[in-house]
């Protein structure tokens, strides 16, 4: 717990990406692989226990600290107001043992002492968090309370972790990034699978991570220079996936690192008639067979959480993929091509498919930026939220990256309205009334 508490407070208190990649290249040198694998899992956003894996509400926490303390339960409010974080409300509010217990592992503490009580009746659970507090410094409280509360924020993204893997395996960050879409659970062999070398059965159903378009801010003229060097597409409100087919299976991936498998078996049929290996970037639309046209958001949610749908979700709720982007094809990666040629062989795929179920997202014609504008605020009589331009020559990149691909959605409806009352933020906002009712 040490060496991930002394990690934490490094990548806390320095705001250089550099500082921070050397810290996180530093501690994956030198950590045991069980607890690499805890602190890659943490640091990429997991959290202790997950949704299904009770430890501790927030509500508890603050009652024990309170007994635990000798403090009264309103002082303990007022100070959670103040500090804005819980878990350094509760490390504040205790003091350090006099004689800290010697020093344990980080995937010990996690899964022999927290994960063992998780679901149980809460004196099991109390007694094992506030062994805690009893034995940990303050250093080291604070990240156990971090795992408690499944707040770790400490301002590191997972790009940055990835680049720091990569820079201290030696193995490509692509690679890096595309093991890590996904569920994967920490195990001592988890890294050692993560930066091996060799192509492993796994990274031929792993999606490539998501290209992600930055907000257009101000008018596009001004940044973007000649209409002519971009595609222009509708921005559809639908679900992001990638539709993966490989060694004679289809997988479907969401945006949010979800396989969809089951869910939509008319869109995993279409793909079975898709040559193998080959990848397509697009978006799963709920649809009306009527009019041929996209529903609202609205329609497709009542499929999401079916995995196995029925005869009549099927019938009265229809979905297709509209295709705007072609990763793979004949097992090569094509993200290095630009976006043109990429789309002239997506064309071609979808083409010679032939299946109304999964489409070619169509290019949106515009003669110049004042025509585009026009299209834009027509957008919500189309159903879609604006327009996407990408720049024509670009690649496929991984992540939010700004220069090649915006979204330039419709500007959101305003209303006239009288607020009532405000009270303050939490975190660094704990000083400031940004929360309105």
């Amino acid at each position: 717990m040490k060496a991930f508490a002394a990690l934490y407070q490094r990548l806390d208190r320095s705001t250089a990406t550099l500082d921070k990649r050397a810290a996180l290249v530093d501690y994956f040198a030198h950590a045991g692989a069980h607890d690499a694998a805890w602190a890659l899992f943490l640091l990429s956003g997991g959290k202790v226990g997950g949704a299904r894996r009770k430890i501790a509400a927030s509500g508890e926490l603050r009652a024990w600290v309170s007994e635990e303390s000798g403090l009264p339960a309103w002082l303990v409010e007022d100070s959670y107001a103040q500090v804005g974080d819980l878990a350094e409300t509760l490390t504040l509010l205790l003091d350090d043992p006099a004689q800290p217990a010697p020093d344990r592992a980080l995937a010990d503490w996690i899964e022999q002492h927290l994960l063992v009580v998780a679901n149980q009746p809460e004196d099991v659970r109390r007694a094992a968090v506030v062994a805690g507090w009893r034995q940990l410094p303050a250093s080291e409280r604070l990240v156990f309370n971090k795992l408690l509360t499944g707040a770790l924020r400490v301002g590191v993204s997972q790009r940055l972790v990835q680049q720091a893997l990569a820079e201290w395996s030696g193995l490509d960050i692509a690679r890096i990034a595309q093991r890590m879409l996904g569920e994967w659970v920490p195990t001592p062999g988890l890294l050692a699978q993560l930066l091996s070398p060799e192509e492993l059965p796994l990274d031929r159903q792993q999606p490539y991570p998501f290209f992600l378009a930055s907000p257009l801010e101000g008018e596009p003229q001004e940044r973007l220079g000649a209409i002519d060097d971009w595609l222009l597409e509708w921005k559809w409100d639908g679900i992001r996936l990638q539709l993966l087919r490989r060694q004679g299976e289809v997988a479907l991936w969401s945006r949010g690192e979800e396989r969809l498998d089951g869910r939509f078996p008319e869109i995993e049929q279409a793909a079975a008639a898709l040559p193998d290996g080959c990848v397509i970037d697009g978006e799963l639309l709920a649809w009306d067979e009527a009019d041929d046209a996209p529903r609202a958001f609205t329609a497709l949610q009542t499929r999401i959480q079916r995995r196995k749908p029925g005869a009549a979700t099927l019938r009265n709720t229809p979905v297709r993929v509209l295709a705007y982007d072609l990763l793979e094809r004949d097992g090569q990666d094509l993200r290095e091509l630009p976006l043109q040629q990429r789309r002239t062989q997506l064309a071609e795929l979808i083409g010679a498919l032939g299946d109304a179920r999964i489409q070619l997202s169509p290019d949106v014609h515009a003669d110049d930026w004042a025509h585009a504008a026009d299209l834009r605020e027509a957008s919500r009589e189309r159903g879609v939220e604006g327009l996407m331009l990408k720049r024509r020559d670009s690649i496929y990149q991984a992540g939010r990256r700004r220069g090649d691909w915006w979204k330039w959605k419709v500007d959101p409806l305003t209303i006239d309205a009288v607020l009532l009352y405000a009270q303050a933020g939490h975190g660094r906002r704990s000083t400031l009334y940004t929360d309105y009712t």
